[in-house]
């Protein structure tokens, strides 16, 4: 394999039963960043629970198998990959920033410091600060204002979009990424990534929700004018509907899951009442069969107990009436049979599966998939970041103090959209 060029990505999903690589050659330009997509590697994994590591070797063997199968595929070797991360350590907050302006035009430094103030509060000790995202500037008072450089104003005011998470849990991430061999470019809120391969520009813009049906946790985000405004996690999830079927149907868990995905169905109407389905039979036991329709039936249940709590979310704060764009769905969860019937009956919203595709090229049946919109989403991610910093790729080594430089300004995203 030939080593890595400057121009390459690497993406990494840390799912609660799945960990997703994929590998990317950087194309286009800052504003219109592309990705030929090159290798994807994924494998099983039980060592991440809710985006917390809870088994270190375990998700250590994961992430290099999907990894190494990645640059296989690839016949590239890659160091650095930019790593998603969510869950129920992830909190959202916005925060309010004002400061005098120097002179009588606003400047660049004076975005940058009311940026700073808006910052600059108290975290619990135990959280850190992932992402920042200005939502809105006001010029004395005048508010609606996207970018106010160069406009007349003696009070500049930020409302932030402050994204925190638990230090530990960035911190067992890290090192069982280092442990496999590689190193992180940075952590990036899955959501936001999901965004960039899930999400139109119009949906970003009006109003839209972006509900991830992960196998851990269930991911609620919340854009609108362009920009991420509020994110949650649910810690009922796919492994909540495996673990349904085990005790109603009477099955081990890995046959749960092989019935979920080769028979399951999210909205019982849509099945027909006389389709029978066989039962995996266990040492010494005879084949069983059942409606196809009472296994529908269980997974409708709480497939729809998920959605009316993501909906309980969204009227909790505000912005149910507010998706003019309705609502997108990614994860595993949205690859089940009629999850688009029962979420238009839960929301009564338009709805939509999201596709992977928009920037992408190369090898993308590989990566087109709702379950893979984290993964593609963090590749057109890392190749903006690319791009914006004049052409580091994954493979290229920066020194100390470029570090130091470049990692702060990571965190505010604030011309990324």
């Amino acid at each position: 394999m030939s080593a890595a060029g400057p121009r390459l990505v690497a993406a990494l999903d840390l799912g609660s039963t799945r960990i997703a690589a994929a590998i990317g050659e950087v194309t286009g330009d800052p504003r219109h960043p592309g990705v030929r997509v090159l290798g994807v590697g994924s494998e099983r994994t039980t060592g991440v629970r809710r985006g917390v590591v809870r088994d270190i070797e375990e998700t250590t063997r994961a992430i290099g198998r999907a990894l190494k199968d990645a640059q296989l595929m690839a016949g590239v070797e890659v160091g650095t990959v930019y790593a998603g991360i969510a869950g129920e350590h992830v909190s959202g907050r916005l925060s309010h920033g004002v400061v005098s302006v120097t002179g009588n035009e606003i400047r660049t430094a004076d975005v940058a410091r009311v940026n700073e103030v808006a910052a600059n509060v108290a975290f619990s000790r135990d959280h850190e600060l992932l992402h920042a995202v200005p939502q809105d500037y006001l010029v004395d008072g005048q508010a609606g204002i996207s970018d106010p450089i160069g406009m007349i104003g003696s009070r500049l005011e930020a409302q932030v979009y402050l994204v925190t998470v638990l230090s530990s849990a960035v911190v067992n991430l890290q090192k069982c990424i280092e442990k496999a061999g590689f190193r992180v470019g940075e952590f990036v809120l899955e959501p936001l990534a999901a965004s960039l391969a899930a999400l139109t520009p119009d949906e970003r813009e009006l109003g839209c929700a972006l509900i991830e049906l992960g196998g851990g946790s269930t991911n609620v985000a919340v854009f609108q004018q362009g920009k991420i405004c509020h994110t949650a996690s649910l810690m009922f999830a796919g492994n909540h509907v495996t673990n349904d079927l085990v005790h109603g149907l009477q099955v081990p868990q890995q046959d749960a899951e092989k019935l979920k995905e080769r028979h399951g169905a999210a909205y019982e109407p849509s099945v027909p009442n006389e389709e029978v389905i066989e039962l995996p039979a266990g040492p010494g036991q005879p084949v069983r069969s059942a409606h196809r329709r009472v296994l529908a039936h269980i997974m409708h249940m709480r497939m729809q107990e998920i959605l009316e709590l993501a909906l309980d979310e969204l009227n909790r704060t505000g912005f149910r009436q507010r998706l003019a764009a309705g609502v997108v769905l990614s994860g595993g969860g949205a690859q089940v049979p009629g999850i688009i019937e029962l979420t238009r009956e839960v929301f009564a919203l338009p709805v939509r599966i999201a596709q992977p595709g928009a920037g992408l090229s190369g090898l993308v049946d590989r990566i087109a998939a709702p379950r893979m919109t984290v993964p593609a989403g963090l590749l057109l991610y890392g190749a903006k970041q690319v791009l914006q910093s004049g052409g580091f790729g994954v493979a290229a080594r920066r020194s100390p103090a470029v570090e130091k430089v470049i990692g702060p300004v990571k965190r505010w995203l604030q011309d990324f959209f």
